[in-house]
């Protein structure tokens, strides 16, 4: 959809600057747009235009359409737009009829969709880049009837195959649109930003090996282009982390290329640095780059900034499976941090939409919506099913540790769940009580209570603390491991007496002579009994004791 005076070939290379001549010959207008240098094309116009380089009123018409060429392709839009403005006032004489056309493209890309298409209607005559404009105008405006009319409009030209393309890749598309890249590609070898557009393609749709592959050719011969860098970067981000993204970016510095000038690349770097400097970056960016928004969301929710997430998301129709996800998240997390049961129905509906849809419904992130759909249904033997599929690609995934070890012990496979939570990593994480209650309970359940009492003795004094010993308490208890269970009651009978605890503690206190003395336990056991014995004020206490001693006696056993 891009606007073109004269033959030239679609390229999405960044502007390349012209090395310094040895000549004394100034380069002609036309050697700097053969050669894709509109920085200095611009700079050449511009000077004639001031030097009264123009003899006529034609020659000055054509020097600003050629102006207003070179500053749309540069990205100087508002330059563009003051010029296409002016042709069109009169002041220079008859305007070409193309002209509010171009005024169209630039609105576009300025997002100004309305004044668009009010600019191309004002062209009585039909044309093939008319109807592509409207078509995308119309995309970007909603109205679907309208695209429709002008879908059926295209032909089978290159410009217009190419804008349908367009259209399929920013309506999520992905493998409509890499179809028929790959049919031009096939008929126009010589065309190489093709190679650019299905490599974009197969970024979306996950293939990145093949994506690189793809763009490879391009980048070989346009080695500093921006676009094909920065899709290369993304590539290595998805392939393996964000210092190796990073890295890729770099190749622009050495090529001259401002990073902190291009909106893109800027977006970019914030996700490749895992964040760093989000709340300077992405608010800016959040009405130009639709993935701004997303991640800005991220960025909160990995904050614990749920209600701005929340507000962020509140007034957006999803429409991509990424923003399904993230709704579903941001409802899951207001609905639990806030104990609201609509929202949490609400995650339960997004999630399900995109896990059952026919185009995620084999993919990762499709499978963990259906395991999170589960999740919050408490269907805890359906989400390992489809968390089970997807574990070798998650080994060493924090988040989904978390949740696959939490649903494992859930259903009773305490021995897989406790391999999957100490598989987490992140000291936030293992600092939460869920966590820590979850893991204990797997220590105990696997005859480790040991283990489980050693997280609580790393415990500050809190409500927290408390619970985990309740949890100790009675499930080493229900597990026979009544050394633990008597340590966990003894404690809390001295935070606080109530007659509960204490029945607690004696009956652990006689589950751990009977193991003795069965010899299931180690005589030594008793030794702790005592100990926590003498802090009692239990009347039944001087009982116990004797019975303990007696016996010790008589099996000539040591316990002093």
């Amino acid at each position: 959809m891009m606007m073109s005076r004269g033959t030239r070939k679609p390229s999405i290379s960044s502007t390349r600057r012209s090395s310094t001549s040895k000549q004394q010959k100034v380069p002609s207008l036309q050697d700097f747009i053969s050669k894709r240098d509109f920085t200095g094309a611009l700079a050449l116009l511009e000077f004639q235009r001031r030097n009264g380089g123009d003899e006529n009123e034609s020659d000055e018409v054509q020097t600003l359409m050629w102006i207003g060429f070179c500053a749309f392709h540069l990205g100087k839009y508002e330059r563009a737009q003051e010029v296409y403005t002016d042709l069109m006032s009169g002041d220079y004489g008859k305007c070409p009829e193309e002209v509010p056309l171009y005024l169209a493209c630039v609105y576009y890309y300025m997002q100004m969709y309305p004044e668009a298409q009010e600019a191309a209607n004002e062209v009585a005559k039909d044309s093939s880049l008319k109807n592509r404009v409207l078509f995308h105008v119309c995309h970007k405006l909603g109205d679907e009837h309208k695209l429709m009319v002008y879908h059926q409009k295209l032909t089978d030209t290159n410009e217009d195959q190419l804008s349908l393309a367009a259209i399929h890749y920013l309506r999520g598309h992905f493998q409509e649109a890499t179809d028929i890249y790959k049919r031009l590609l096939l008929e126009n070898r010589e065309d190489l930003a093709l190679n650019a557009y299905v490599a974009m393609c197969y970024y979306k749709l996950d293939y990145y090996d093949v994506s690189l592959e793809i763009l490879l050719v391009y980048l070989n011969a346009y080695p500093d282009s921006a676009v094909a860098i920065n899709l290369k970067a993304c590539n290595h981000f998805r392939l393996y982390n964000g210092k190796a993204a990073e890295a890729e970016l770099k190749v622009l510095k050495e090529h001259g290329h401002v990073l902190q000038a291009n909106d893109l690349i800027r977006h970019n770097m914030v996700v490749f640095s895992g964040g760093d400097q989000a709340l300077q970056v992405l608010p800016s960016l959040v009405d130009f780059i639709p993935e701004a928004r997303l991640n800005l969301v991220i960025y909160y929710l990995r904050n614990d900034s749920v209600e701005e997430a929340d507000n962020l998301l509140k007034d957006l129709e999803p429409s991509t499976p990424q923003e399904y996800i993230l709704k579903g998240v941001v409802n899951a997390c207001m609905g639990q941090s806030m104990g609201m049961k609509e929202n949490l129905k609400k995650a339960q509906q997004f999630f399900q939409l995109v896990g059952a849809s026919a185009s995620e419904c084999d993919t990762i992130p499709g499978r963990q919506c259906m395991a999170s759909c589960f999740f919050l249904l408490r269907q805890f033997e359906d989400v390992n099913i489809y968390l089970n599929s997807i574990k070798q690609y998650m080994y060493a995934d924090d988040d989904f540790n978390w949740n696959y070890g939490i649903s494992l012990a859930a259903t009773g496979s305490f021995k897989k769940a406790e391999e999957a939570l100490l598989l987490v990593q992140n000291e936030n994480y293992k600092a939460e009580y869920c966590y820590i209650s979850w893991l204990a309970r797997c220590y105990i359940m696997n005859s480790n209570p040991r283990n489980a009492w050693e997280l609580y003795l790393k415990m500050d004094t809190s409500n927290e603390s408390f619970n985990l010993l309740q949890l100790i308490a009675n499930d080493c208890y229900r597990m026979g491991s009544f050394l633990y269970a008597a340590k966990a009651f003894d404690v809390l009978e001295r935070l606080d007496p109530d007659p509960e605890y204490w029945e607690g503690k004696r009956g652990a206190f006689a589950g751990v002579f009977q193991a003795v003395v069965a010899g299931k336990a180690p005589k030594e056991d008793l030794r702790d009994v005592l100990a926590m014995v003498k802090h009692t004020g239990n009347p039944q206490v001087e009982y116990i004791t004797r019975v303990i001693r007696k016996w010790a006696k008589e099996a000539n056993v040591k316990i002093n």
